[in-house]
């Protein structure tokens, strides 16, 4: 478990779970195999199961400590969370032991004070909350939950994101709105200065109101990105959307937004489910870009 200094702040990954995730002609439906011979490391057993031929999918959250703030960007899958979405059912019923990884970083539940969750999948909202009793209880009981105002709009609406992914209704109902009766929960704006050096900025296309988390100390710069990236090979190919993105020309126009900022910036960028190391620098090439896997990262 590395932590990584980036000026007032450090970052350090918890993770919930590391497993062969979906097969990337079905991530992807643009894939193409060719990716693999043209860019040999995205094939390393980090990032493709040499058995499953499965791409390596990691759960975590990103914990950002300053001298006041303890914040978990992300909270996972969960545990004992009934899931029965089709391709999600290495969800279900889960017993990780994410607090006891958090508490090897040296932080209890209590210690937390801000959840930021980029958007509200069924595998970034998770942890929010654990069975107590029978009931669903905000896990980290002395934080504030941000979500984008935007993005809780979307899935509280008729019209919005329930009507595509139905399978996220139990998602809400016990990961996202237990935190919100319990009136821990800010909603927040593109743009929103969350604390000095780390801000929101709305990246909407894979969800309506999808934001990433910019952190800016000194001269360091990083990017926790949510999922406009789920796999180092979308750095190569931006124009390849997942099969859950909603919008996917505008998931596509915010990925390459998201590039050219972390390029120009040589921004640390912090996905959400890259395999080892999980996290690294984008680097451009004549075509497009390359990720650049950060040396020794845990």
């Amino acid at each position: 478990m590395q932590t990584i200094a980036l000026g007032a702040f450090t970052v350090t990954r918890i993770e919930e779970m590391l497993t062969p995730g979906f097969d990337p002609g079905f991530l992807f439906p643009a894939y193409d195999e060719a990716i693999l011979t043209r860019n040999p490391d995205l094939a390393e057993p980090n990032f493709l199961d040499p058995t499953s031929r499965r791409l390596m999918s990691s759960m975590h959250s990103w914990l950002i400590r300053t001298d006041r703030h303890v914040i978990l960007v992300d909270t996972g899958c969960g545990n004992h969370k009934e899931r029965h979405m089709p391709g999600f059912e290495r969800f279900h019923m889960l017993d990780k032991p994410y607090l006891r990884h958090l508490a090897e970083a040296g932080v209890r539940p209590e210690d937390v004070t801000l959840v930021i969750n980029t958007h509200l999948h069924i595998d970034h909202v998770g942890w929010n909350t654990q069975l107590v009793d029978g009931r669903w209880v905000p896990t980290f009981p002395n934080a504030r939950y941000i979500y984008g105002a935007q993005e809780f709009k979307h899935w509280r609406s008729p019209e919005g994101g329930l009507v595509g992914m139905p399978g996220n209704g139990p998602v809400m109902e016990d990961s996202v709105m237990p935190v919100w009766e319990a009136c821990q929960v800010d909603l927040i704006e593109d743009g929103d200065r969350i604390l000095d050096g780390l801000s929101v900025e709305l990246a909407p296309g894979h969800t309506a109101g999808q934001m990433f988390v910019r952190l800016e100390s000194g001269h360091h710069a990083a990017y926790f990105t949510g999922d406009c990236l789920h796999q180092p090979m979308q750095v190569c190919r931006p124009d390849w959307n997942s099969r859950f993105c909603e919008d996917q020309a505008q998931a596509v126009a915010t990925r390459r937004r998201l590039l050219d900022h972390a390029a120009d910036r040589n921004a640390l960028v912090f996905p959400a489910h890259f395999g080892a190391p999980h996290t690294g620098y984008v680097r451009r090439t004549a075509e497009a870009f390359r990720f650049e896997p950060l040396t020794d990262a845990a």
